[in-house]
């Protein structure tokens, strides 16, 4: 049973301090903001988590600090509480995006010590259970760590252990891509309204009809294109559908705007 440290209390800190609170792992959740409205919002939430404006405090006694601060902040805030961790029993995580662990080593060291180090790309649906979890850990992180933390996230989502130089591309397809099927969401119910369907009404058929297809290549282990096949006769409507999507750069544009995510 764990207790962690989130330093950092965002909209992906704090995601991720509401989702622990459901954990089977984690025992206690503890945050650190200076932003005091954003802790009393996290109280508000669960009276359990443990807030405070103090870095230092918050570190001390936790399994695991997790580092949820904007990337120009990062070195600073490492600065700051190094001292007060100890590296043969914490564990170091870094959800803070373009910080790779050249400079998070480097941030960490106390002569020749460091403590076992995951950076982590999760995105928002963290906050329902349902995220993707990129996590790479670094050279000195053990078996025993890496079975820990899969086991505490694989409670809010499906975890993936990639290395280090993969990361911002699963970060485009999944930290950024949830932004983009947000925007098909928002089409599709565009789309709908002009055909005459209240928008409320469209978007619960939009999502419900992505929680189908989800499940179809899940449960079927099949291709998309195989499913797509199966919806697509001859002269159908379906495919006059598809070929204008395509002809207006549809799935062009979407590898575009992946790749224009990818942090080089």
């Amino acid at each position: 049973m764990s207790t962690i440290a989130i330093i950092g209390g965002g909209n992906m800190g704090g995601a991720i301090a509401r989702a622990l609170t459901q954990n089977s792992v984690i025992t206690k959740v503890k945050v650190s903001d200076i932003n005091e409205d954003t802790l009393r919002s996290l109280q508000n939430f669960n009276n359990g988590i443990d807030v405070t404006t103090s870095n230092k405090e918050n570190v001390k006694g936790a399994d695991i600090v997790l580092l949820a601060v904007k990337p120009w902040l990062a070195e600073a805030v490492i600065a700051e509480i190094k001292d007060s961790m100890d590296y043969s029993k914490q564990i170091f995580m870094s959800i803070v995006a373009g910080v790779p662990f050249e400079k998070l080593t480097v941030a960490l060291s106390k002569g020749n010590s460091l403590p076992p180090i995951f950076r982590m790309i999760p995105n928002t649906a963290v906050d329902v259970l349902q995220s993707v979890l990129s996590i790479a850990p670094y050279i000195n992180a053990g078996h025993a760590q890496m079975k820990l933390i899969e086991q505490i996230f694989s409670e809010t989502g499906k975890v993936f252990f990639v290395q280090e130089k993969d990361l911002n591309a699963f970060m485009a397809l999944s930290s950024c891509g949830i932004a983009y099927a947000f925007r098909y969401i928002r089409a599709a119910v565009e789309g709908a309204v002009e055909m005459g369907i209240y928008p409320n009404v469209a978007k619960q058929v939009v999502t419900q009809t992505l929680r189908g297809a989800i499940d179809l290549i899940d449960t079927n282990d099949s291709h998309p294109e195989a499913e797509i096949d199966k919806v697509t006769t001859p002269g159908g409507i379906t495919i006059k559908g598809l070929n204008e999507m395509e002809a207006n750069g549809f799935t062009n544009s979407v590898i575009k705007g992946l790749k224009a995510s990818l942090i080089k």
